[in-house]
């Protein structure tokens, strides 16, 4: 199927023409035909200053109304490459050139390191301007051109919409192309899920550089024909004024921000009494099952977990909403594409075997840019390979046993850290928690956590090694546990496992 640009811009902004889209704190509201009107204006614009179809533009904005259309109204018309704007020089000079980038499009004051390091890469530098009283999301592009006029097409199916990274824990990240098709399934497999409909508003409090944000929040939305609230990023403190004031009918997060919001809940009782949220999703890291009993109590709506990665463009597996099944301590059934559990010779695994968790499908990429020796091992046997352990049940729900390069190999003996944190999560003053291998001269590997209190509450180590001893087998049972004010994160908010012995001094 090919899109022409009215399909297309009818495709990532579906609503009615005077239907809310985008909106903001403090702004006015951007409607579903001002969208697709942003979306022809800047296509116009990209093709003037000499970029189209194949070139690609990288993105550096803060979170925030101008940086979720800006991902759509560019993504029409050339290939996007959302960054962190809290990226230093040599991470930009390594993004940058590996996707190639053509342009960067910043800030119209921005002065930092993205400017520098493009400039001295030769890649132009453009930049989004706000006029003041516009309504949230509306921006002009100002630049030098960066080559002639280009073709004025708009994109199509098989072109890439969105370059994104992988989290490289362990080695250089990988190249991940979203074709306009994958990202279009997506963010219809999560409109089917969650039935979205034009009457739903989304709270965005998730980072727009990553999948998460991008696609279940910001795309999943507009397909839909509804809206989106979007904030400056992710802030506990001003989360129930943000609920208060956009009055939205779900939101999205990783588990640490649930965590981080509950403990308030009690000194915002007015601002939960008049919450009229349909539902809470959570994805992008394993919700421990207190803390999904603890939102559905407070907020008194179903919490949907679900499972995604950047190589599905976000979506592989999600709980139901209700009468649907919900199961704690599952990432769900598939949601769009075909889940499935296959052993290391490629034979597909029944219900209750443990193996890696593969999928395929319309929202899956095609492979990895410039990466044939990943793209060999990911894609065997006609399926990718999530590299992530599970075992689906006789509902084909799925329960994710950890990343099979974070599985702790205690002198032969195999441990799922979240195994233990599960246990450890169930100990009434702790708040927070992520086990790790820690490294050991005659085992190999010891298995390890980091550990963050209850406000309010008290524990040392050797309750907390106590209390994992009276539920797990002796090997699984941490030999050390380190208690922490906060345990780093990755820039998405996401708990980091490997790596983290080294950086605790372990």
């Amino acid at each position: 199927m090919s899109t022409n640009s009215k399909d297309l811009s009818r495709r990532l902004a579906a609503g009615a023409d005077d239907a809310p889209a985008i909106l903001a704190p403090d702004r006015a509201t951007l409607t579903h035909g001002g969208l697709r009107s942003l979306i022809a204006a800047t296509a116009e614009r990209l093709h003037a200053l000499g970029i189209g179809r194949s070139d690609r533009v990288a993105i550096v904005l803060p979170n925030g109304p101008e940086m979720a259309t800006a991902f759509v109204a560019v993504a029409a018309a050339a290939s996007t490459a959302p960054l962190n704007p809290a990226y230093r020089a040599d991470e930009l000079d390594f993004y940058l050139t590996d996707i190639a980038a053509r342009a960067i499009l910043v800030a119209e004051n921005e002065t930092g390191p993205a400017v520098t390091v493009a400039e001295r890469l030769g890649i132009g530098v453009l930049r989004l301007v706000v006029s003041p009283g516009m309504p949230a999301g509306t921006f002009t592009i100002k630049g030098a051109a960066v080559g002639p006029q280009a073709v004025p097409d708009m994109a199509q199916d098989d072109d890439i919409a969105l370059l994104l990274h992988t989290s490289g824990t362990t080695s250089r990240p990988k190249l991940v192309p979203l074709s306009h098709a994958n990202i279009a399934a997506s963010s219809a497999h999560i409109g089917a899920t969650l039935g979205l409909t034009a009457d739903d508003r989304c709270l965005n409090i998730m980072p727009l550089f990553h999948i998460h944000g991008l696609i279940a929040a910001v795309l999943s939305s507009l397909a839909a024909g509804g809206s989106i609230y979007c904030t400056p990023g992710f802030n506990a403190l001003r989360f129930y004024q943000w609920l208060s004031d956009a009055k939205p009918s779900w939101y999205t997060a990783v588990p640490t921000m649930h965590q981080a919001i509950l403990p308030r809940a009690a000194r915002n009782a007015e601002v939960l009494a008049a919450a009229q949220l349909r539902f809470i999703r959570s994805s992008s890291a394993s919700l421990p099952a207190r803390v999904m009993g603890e939102l559905e109590a407070t907020f008194g709506c179903p919490v949907i977990e679900s499972y995604g990665m950047t190589e599905a463009a976000h979506q592989m597996a999600s709980n139901r909403l209700p009468p649907g099944l919900r199961k704690p301590g599952s990432v769900g059934a598939g949601a769009g594409p075909d889940v499935a559990v296959m052993a290391p010779d490629g034979r597909l695994l029944t219900a209750g075997e443990t193996g890696e968790i593969v999928i395929r499908g319309p929202n899956v990429t095609a492979g990895y840019e410039k990466n044939p020796g990943a793209n060999a091992t990911a894609f065997a046997h006609g399926w990718f390979h999530t590299g992530d352990q599970g075992v689906l049940d006789e509902d084909g729900y799925l329960r994710v046993t950890g990343r099979l390069k974070e599985i702790i190999n205690r002198g032969g003996e195999k441990i799922s850290p979240l195994e233990v944190d599960d246990v450890l999560m169930d100990h009434p003053a702790v708040a927070q928690v992520v086990t790790f291998a820690m490294p050991h001269d005659k085992l190999g590997e010891e298995v390890a956590a980091a550990v963050v209190l209850r406000e309010g509450m008290s524990a040392n180590e050797n309750d907390i090694r106590a209390y994992a001893a009276t539920r797990l087998a002796d090997f699984k049972v941490p030999r050390k546990v380190v208690i922490l004010e906060e345990i780093p994160k990755g820039a998405t908010g996401k708990l980091q496992r490997i790596g983290l012995a080294a950086k605790l001094g372990l």
